[in-house]
């Protein structure tokens, strides 16, 4: 796991993003950023959708991020701008409960998403500002620094924030965009409220608060936006989360096409409804083979428990379950549900009103 470096600084006049990003945090706001934050999109190299089956990936960071310009207000709001203007100015007292509209999910409503999730949630180690000045923008992405500290604490009332985002991930593109968002929220909510939080559990918090806007991923893209580091990809491993490097090869140049048509996962039940077939086919494995399926939700859950290696679980896979189509009324015959138990245990919000 990476050690946890030093705070980080920044020499603003040497880099134009950090400039710009300065000079309209002041037009808006009328005061300089008091610190930045930011936080890398992510490509992955293997393992496309297994890591909401408990199961390894090997995701890399890249250059394009989220950086935010922030300062602690004394309005008692959240002020959000961003520097594309298709994105609308949004404000919320920091009195009023954090509300996240799912069936409209608006770009601040990811970055509210790490603001509660740190809101509710927050556990252990020390939060890093990046006050005015520092390395090259990479490494200030990149190298995000914490210390552990042991106690737990939670935020009764948020510290007022202004903040102007400025990203340069494609939206919707499958670079992780939105979960940038979110990290690079989480990240700057902590130092705002002069809190603390180790990388690992940073990561953990948010990808659960993700899961606000109705997305239920299973933690790869918040994961490497913490723990990357330059010039290596990370094997991430979850239950415990832990990320080891793995070297990439001298010269290797990695291409990233982008078709430039825009999915958001929160805004379509495409993406899990792929989470929650792996969620009934665990229910289904496990039934199979005599196990107690309360409490498995991860195809990986059952190959520990039947001790099970790979081939073993594709051989499993093709004795249990059939190719065709599954109705509500099989699935809840096999399992010996009840239809509102398949919606309230095993379905999300968006994939309540499938076939």
């Amino acid at each position: 796991m990476a050690s946890n470096p030093p705070k980080l600084k920044i020499e603003i006049t040497s880099n134009e993003r950090l400039k710009t990003l300065k000079e309209q945090f002041e037009a808006r706001f009328g005061e300089s950023p008091l610190f930045y934050a930011c936080a890398p999109g992510r490509v992955n190299l293997i393992g496309e959708h297994i890591d909401y089956c408990g199961y390894s990936v090997l995701p890399m960071a890249i250059e394009q991020n989220i950086l935010a310009a922030v300062s602690v207000n004394s309005l008692g709001t959240i002020q959000l701008a961003n520097t594309n203007p298709q994105y609308q100015d949004f404000k919320v007292p920091c009195s009023e409960e954090i509300v996240i509209d799912r069936e409209d999910p608006k770009w601040y409503y990811y970055f509210l998403c790490g603001v509660k999730g740190i809101q509710v949630r927050c556990v252990g180690g020390l939060c890093c500002g990046f006050m005015k000045q520092s390395l090259n923008i990479l490494q200030f992405c990149i190298l995000i620094c914490f210390s552990i500290l042991q106690e737990r604490f939670g935020i009764a009332r948020l510290a007022g924030m202004s903040c102007v985002v400025d990203g340069t991930i494609p939206p919707s593109s499958g670079l992780s965009s939105s979960s940038a968002l979110v990290c690079c929220s989480g990240l700057l909510t902590m130092e705002a409220n002069h809190k603390s939080l180790s990388k690992v559990a940073l990561a953990e918090i948010c990808a659960k608060s993700e899961r606000y806007i109705g997305t239920e991923g299973g933690g790869m893209d918040q994961s490497i936006s913490f723990l990357a580091e330059k010039g290596t990809a990370k094997l991430i491993e979850f239950q415990p989360l832990r990320a080891t490097d793995v070297k990439l090869p001298e010269g290797a140049v990695f291409v990233i096409s982008n078709c430039c048509v825009e999915m958001n996962k929160a805004a379509s039940s495409h993406y899990n409804i792929r989470v929650v077939e792996c969620r009934i086919a665990t229910k289904m494995l496990a039934q199979a083979r005599g196990l107690d399926p309360r409490g498995l939700l991860k195809l990986s859950q059952v190959q520990t428990e039947l001790k099970a290696s790979l081939e073993e679980m594709l051989v499993l896979v093709d004795e249990v379950l059939h190719p065709e189509l599954y109705s509500r009324e099989e699935i809840c015959k096999v399992l010996d549900i009840t239809s509102e138990q398949l919606c309230t245990e095993l379905l999300s919000a968006n994939t309540q009103h499938g076939g």
